[in-house]
């Protein structure tokens, strides 16, 4: 499943692709069980879409869906922050100081970027911020809404634009660690807001 998500993410697999599996067993070598099997997963975390009696596509892509599922993360990343900021222990404190010098030893607009292993740091530090929210069910609807933006953030992460265009992080994630662990809720949220929103414009343009 996983090289068919990357390839998906890195638009290998366009939007709109069908997706065969007799093409898919001779790209990745494997049989056809383990490709079905994969494509029924990806469609649960909405990757691909399937249509009865006609197949299987890469799922489209839109600025009407870009915008709600970033609204959605949006909400959700407000309530689990103000919870994380009233809530949180030691323990989290220290994941999110982890996390968030994992993510500064990777540069996202150096041309030989690992861009798997710089969204896999940005994630893991975006849900440490959320973590002290003792929240489960929450959280994990949360990671759900998380998984299908990915998709979008690769548009704009993308290794094959000029430096001057890539993503570039501006201090923003060590602003929104330094007011969240000085428990400022007024300023992370409002750093968390103008992140949010950045994204969704920069995103919004290259569509």
């Amino acid at each position: 499943m996983e090289m068919i998500r990357q390839d998906i993410l890195l638009g290998e697999l366009a939007p709109g692709q069908k997706l065969v599996v007799a093409d898919l067993k001779s790209r990745y070598d494997v049989g056809a069980s383990p490709i079905r099997e994969a494509l029924v997963q990806l469609s649960w975390k909405k990757y691909v879409n399937f249509t009865p009696q006609k197949g299987c596509w890469v799922a489209p892509i839109s600025i009407v869906e870009l915008e709600d599922l970033f609204e959605t993360n949006l909400v959700l990343s407000k309530v689990l922050l103000k919870r994380a900021i009233e809530n949180g222990d030691e323990s989290w404190e220290l994941n999110i100081l982890t996390s968030f010098h994992k993510l500064c030893r990777i540069n996202p607009a150096e041309a030989d970027v690992d861009l798997s292993e710089w969204e896999e740091r940005h994630s893991q530090f975006h849900l440490a911020l959320l973590e002290g929210s003792c929240s489960p069910v929450m959280l994990d609807l949360y990671r759900e809404v998380y998984e299908q933006i990915e998709r979008y953030r690769h548009i704009w992460v993308c290794r094959n634009r000029h430096y001057e265009e890539r993503y570039h992080d501006n201090g923003e994630h060590e602003a929104m660690m330094k007011a969240v662990l000085s428990r400022n809720s007024e300023q992370a949220l409002a750093l968390l807001d103008e992140h949010s929103q950045r994204a969704v414009e920069m995103i919004k343009a290259y569509l």
